[in-house]
């Protein structure tokens, strides 16, 4: 990790033997609705995971179609598109070790009403639809993902 100063002068160059990886993850509007930002956000941070960047965004359909570009054409889609862009989201690129995997196990699986007590879909969500949080799936999804929604870090 590269250290700078105020004025963007190196000041130390730190490697770790964990290299870190990012993932985007997004509250949904659901999060925002309920009030559990801070809940879900404590879930991440408690584990030892950074908060690279963060923002509220409305989501229009235009990003939701760009976001589950792979899911357009599919049956549930419609419904999604309507629920994503039915409030204000929490985007966010999160950081840490083994991110990717880390997140999608602290989230649970995607149906709230099968996933397990202790993560953060079985312990507040009941709903396939509405499940609180997307967090990337892979390397690849991170990377587009985080282009989208944070064009300013890729």
């Amino acid at each position: 990790m590269l250290v700078v100063d105020d004025l963007g002068n190196k000041v130390c160059a730190m490697s770790s033997s964990n290299p870190s990886q990012r993932s985007f993850v997004l509250l949904k509007p659901d999060v925002v609705r309920r009030g559990l930002i801070g809940t879900v956000l404590s879930r991440y941070e408690a584990k030892g995971l950074s908060i690279v960047a963060m923002e509220m965004r409305q989501v229009d359909g235009e990003l939701a179609d760009q976001h589950y570009a792979e899911h357009v054409e599919r049956d549930f889609y419609p419904p999604l598109r309507k629920f994503v862009t039915s409030g204000p989201s929490i985007a966010m690129v999160v950081e840490g070790d083994e991110a990717i995997e880390v997140i999608r196990t602290i989230n649970g699986a995607t149906d709230g009403r099968k996933a397990a007590p202790g993560t953060i879909r079985g312990d507040l969500s009941l709903s396939n639809r509405e499940n609180l949080v997307h967090g990337s799936d892979s390397p690849e999804s991170a990377e587009r993902e985080i282009a989208l929604w944070f064009p300013e870090l890729s």
